[in-house]
């Protein structure tokens, strides 16, 4: 191995370094994605912080895909099918360099879940840290946010002076946008799991603490590859942590705090990798039992530094736990139990820790354009303590006693569909319409902005699944469209592709079977009536019905999107939403699927010593 040696010294390897862990940073700077923007320097820190401990650190980049930029356009086909390169690149770095333990640095969208599958495919010490949320934009004494910019474009009485100064200042700089949209769920839930510290999900990109964050991961990666390697402690590994539980967990947090649609959909996928056993039946059960606490930006006035304020989600934790809905008794990667965690992060707990109370007075910078990380150091004058109409909520003032995500079934969805039931009116709980039937979210835009649809509709798009798609795009503007139509509390849609998850309004997506699957939503036709009860979890239609010369497929037939190879090469791997849109086992040919759980006892330097 000394070829490999003299290798890893051009690298910048001392001779010290070697039988010690060697660690990735696997970084995700961009100048694309304005949630990636302010890492360029972020993965060079974090490798100085872990080389101050005597391991040697080595940093490279995963693929960004900015939703938002890419949305409304072809690009989006892109987004979700990036999820799984992200996670094969992050695989073929680390084993085709034998890396000892990773830290993880995402925010936006599917780079998040990517990471994380990625480490359940690899299962060495991980740790996990975002580049933090975006400030919300600010006018005059009114905050606003990417999904505000979007509806003020199609709305008729906005002015043009209006809509360029909220243009100009609803994203003000670096981040992962200021709602509960994807990101800042997936961050969020990062924490949840245990595999991210406190904070991870909630304090601003902008604010010096968020650079506090990124040391501290530094510094316990060496710590938890060194307890692997050295002293056999599989408790920090991550299926170790992200067990089964952890994700019943993290579930309970995405559904009381009513974060994004597509959480549903990322977690089963990081699940399938972790072999964790977790499923769609399991969100339906636990959006049963779980209390809708907190409603964020797009369901709410409120953004995500103002839950920060509120303590987060260890503070949301805690009044989930105070119901004995959490499994309190996990390890998390920073050696505490979900008890312990909570007893030192809870704002309202008598033991809490000053860095929590640090973190929640961590405000934003409010001066304009800032794409600088941790270049802030505003504080606000008190934390947000209020569980009776706060931005967190206890369960004896809960927004709802079911939560804000919710699984449907029905004739038109035998395995399943997904609302946002925390940004759906009361009113709206039961709704039944005539279909307004489009084959792709094209020509749903065109059909709302056209003056198609009309009061009690529902709208369905056909043929924009992980297959059918393909790649299963986000599909923002549809349902910002029939908001600025004034049509959002009068309408529902439905569709068998997904939401950003700035989406609310009466949206049910992840409809499975696809109708690319030949599944029964693809047989709904216009003026069909389509029954939703969000009460009884139900999505059904009288009306279904399929004529030999109008088969879903032959419908599908008549729209023109080209579909590169790439995509094509996406399409016939891919499984249903139902199950996290993950790739399906290659069968025949002898193949069988590899466990990636290397189980390794010496670091890899430890054999690079061998000739």
């Amino acid at each position: 191995m000394a070829g490999a040696r003299s290798l890893w010294r051009a690298n910048g390897m001392k001779s010290h370094h070697f039988g010690k862990p060697v660690i990735a940073v696997v970084n995700s700077f961009t100048q694309f994605v304005p949630g990636h923007v302010h890492l360029q320097h972020v993965g060079q820190l974090v490798k100085n912080e872990i080389e101050k401990l005597g391991c040697f650190a080595a940093e490279f980049n995963t693929i960004a895909i900015d939703d938002g930029i890419a949305m409304g356009h072809a690009g989006m086909l892109y987004s979700l099918p990036s999820r799984d390169l992200i996670a094969d690149s992050i695989e073929y770095m680390c084993s085709g360099h034998a890396v000892d333990a990773m830290v993880c640095i995402s925010n936006c969208d599917k780079i998040t879940p990517g990471m994380l599958m990625a480490a359940m495919r690899l299962n060495i010490p991980a740790i996990f840290v975002s580049g933090g949320p975006m400030e919300a934009g600010r006018i005059g004494d009114k905050d606003f946010d990417l999904v505000d910019v979007m509806v003020a474009a199609a709305d008729q009485s906005v002015s043009e002076t209006d809509l360029a100064a909220l243009e100009e200042n609803a994203c003000p700089g670096c981040g992962s946008c200021s709602g509960l949209f994807t990101a800042n769920s997936m961050n969020c839930l990062a924490e949840a799991l245990g595999l991210a510290l406190p904070g991870n999900g909630t304090v601003l990109a902008t604010h010096v603490n968020r650079r506090r964050l990124f040391e501290e991961s530094a510094r316990l990666i060496v710590k938890m590859a060194n307890a692997y390697y050295f002293k056999d402690d599989i408790s920090v590994l991550p299926r170790s942590i992200a067990s089964r539980a952890a994700f019943l967990n993290a579930m309970t947090v995405d559904i009381a705090m009513g974060g994004s649609t597509n959480t549903i959909l990322h977690l089963l996928a990081i699940a399938n990798e972790a072999e964790a056993g977790f499923t769609l039946a399991d969100c339906d059960q636990l959006s049963r039992v779980t209390p809708n606490l907190c409603k964020i930006a797009p369901s709410s006035h409120y953004h995500v530094q103002d839950f920060n304020r509120a303590g987060g989600v260890m503070s949301l934790m805690a009044e989930l736990n105070k119901a004995g809905l959490l499994d309190s008794t996990l390890k998390r990667a920073d050696g505490l139990t979900v008890a312990q965690a909570i007893d030192l992060y809870d704002i309202l707990s008598p033991n809490v820790c000053a860095e929590a109370l640090v973190n929640a007075l961590s405000a934003p910078g409010g001066r304009g354009m800032n794409r600088e990380m941790g270049s802030q150091n505003n504080t606000y004058s008190t934390i947000d303590t209020n569980r009776r109409s706060g931005c967190i909520r206890d369960v004896e003032n809960s927004y709802s006693p079911d939560g804000g995500l919710a699984v449907l079934y029905g004739n038109i969805a035998q395995n399943g569909a997904v609302v946002k039931t925390a940004g759906v009116p009361a009113f709206m709980r039961k709704f039944s319409g005539p279909a307004k039937v489009y084959y792709s979210q094209d020509d749903a835009v065109e059909g709302i902005l056209g003056g198609e649809v009309k009061v009690g509709d529902v709208v369905v798009i056909l043929f924009e699944g992980p297959r059918g798609g393909p790649g299963m795009q986000e599909m923002l503007y549809p349902t910002s469209y029939l908001k600025s139509m004034g049509l959002d509390k009068s309408c529902a849609l439905i569709t068998d592709g997904r939401f950003s998850g700035g989406t609310a309004g009466l949206s049910i997506g992840h409809i499975s079977p696809e109708a690319a699957s030949d599944g029964a939503i693809g047989r709904v036709k216009d003026g069909d009536v389509i029954r939703i009860d969000l009460d009884e979890r139900t999505l059904n239609s009288s009306d279904l019905s399929v004529e030999a010369d109008d088969h879903p497929s032959l419908r599908a037939a008549r729209r023109n999107r080209p579909i590169s190879r790439a995509l094509q090469a996406y399409a016939t791997m891919v499984g249903p939403s139902h199950t996290g849109a993950v790739r399906q086992p290659i069968t025949g040919n002898n193949l069988q699927p590899a466990t990636c759980n290397p189980q390794r006892s010496q670091p890899i330097t430890d054999n690079c010593k061998q000739k």
